[in-house]
């Protein structure tokens, strides 16, 4: 059994990590405190296709763990707009593990 889970363990890893293939830095104005960094995380936490967010207020930063095509930039864009900010820049960054 424990054979089985160790085989099936690393497998599903992989799956599970290849569904979420890009990785998008966004450059954000108006960002000034600890309440814009919370809200702009609550903001993308609801998204579906995001995995992980970490937003910056030293760097005035956002960085996202997507699905490979969703959310679009223009849906990132709108969110930023909607949380009150103003998106300045939007990188997809190159794919660390290569």
């Amino acid at each position: 059994m424990k054979i089985w889970l160790l085989t099936i363990l690393p497998l599903i890893l992989i799956v599970s990590s290849a569904s979420y293939a890009r990785t998008v830095e966004v450059e954000v104005y108006g960002m000034t405190c600890a309440f814009c960094v919370d809200n702009l995380t609550r903001q993308f936490n609801k998204m579906e296709s995001v995995s992980k967010v970490d937003v910056s207020l030293k760097l005035k930063k956002i960085h996202l763990e997507t699905d490979e095509e969703l959310p679009t930039i223009e849906t990132i864009n709108q969110a930023i707009i909607d949380a009150g900010f103003t998106p300045v820049k939007v990188t997809i960054l190159p794919d660390e593990k290569e």
